[in-house]
């Protein structure tokens, strides 16, 4: 199979000057907002938003949340070289793609158990990523129900619910 490199440019622009495709079907609720806008504070830009080029300026094609996180920001954009029925099957498949993948709990874990963040709504993430995966299913829930364990915790781990931490069930 030939694959072909849709990817024109990487540019910088301001979010502001990005078009919303009318046809996002995706909707933003704040958990995700306050989650995308932890990991650019804490990270920075690690991936560019897609566009396209069309008569009316920079259409979004995927990244319409990073594009309303900080619209005065510049931010990098991949331009791309779709056509209209292109763009409709990003749209449709993209996202959906990736949600496809399954979880490897074991590695997941180990991510976990480094992963350590100052932002509460990237906490909740985490942690609604570990109960979905069936993670810390019998672990205490909050730093109160830390004192009623009957059982050792795991050593030098940051609970992703509530942010405690432990150290060999002490």
């Amino acid at each position: 199979m030939k694959i072909r490199d849709r990817i024109k440019s990487l540019r910088r622009v301001s979010a502001s000057e990005l078009l919303p495709n009318p046809k996002n079907w995706r909707t933003h609720p704040a958990a995700q907002q306050d989650a995308m806008r932890g990991i650019l504070a804490e990270v920075g830009w690690c991936d560019a938003l897609l566009v396209r080029e069309t008569p009316e300026g920079l259409q979004i094609v995927d990244g319409h949340l990073r594009a309303d996180i900080n619209p005065t920001e510049k931010v990098p954009v991949l331009v791309l070289d779709l056509m209209d029925d292109e763009v409709d099957k990003v749209l449709a498949t993209f996202d959906g793609i990736t949600g496809m993948a399954e979880v490897d709990a074991t590695k997941l874990d180990a991510l976990l158990r480094e992963v350590n963040t100052g932002s509460a709504a990237l906490q909740a993430m985490l942690a609604d990523m570990a109960e979905d995966a069936g993670l810390y299913a019998d672990m205490p829930k909050s730093p109160e129900d830390f004192n009623d364990a009957d059982e050792d915790l795991p050593v030098d781990h940051q609970c992703p619910k509530c942010g405690y931490q432990w150290s060999g069930g002490t």
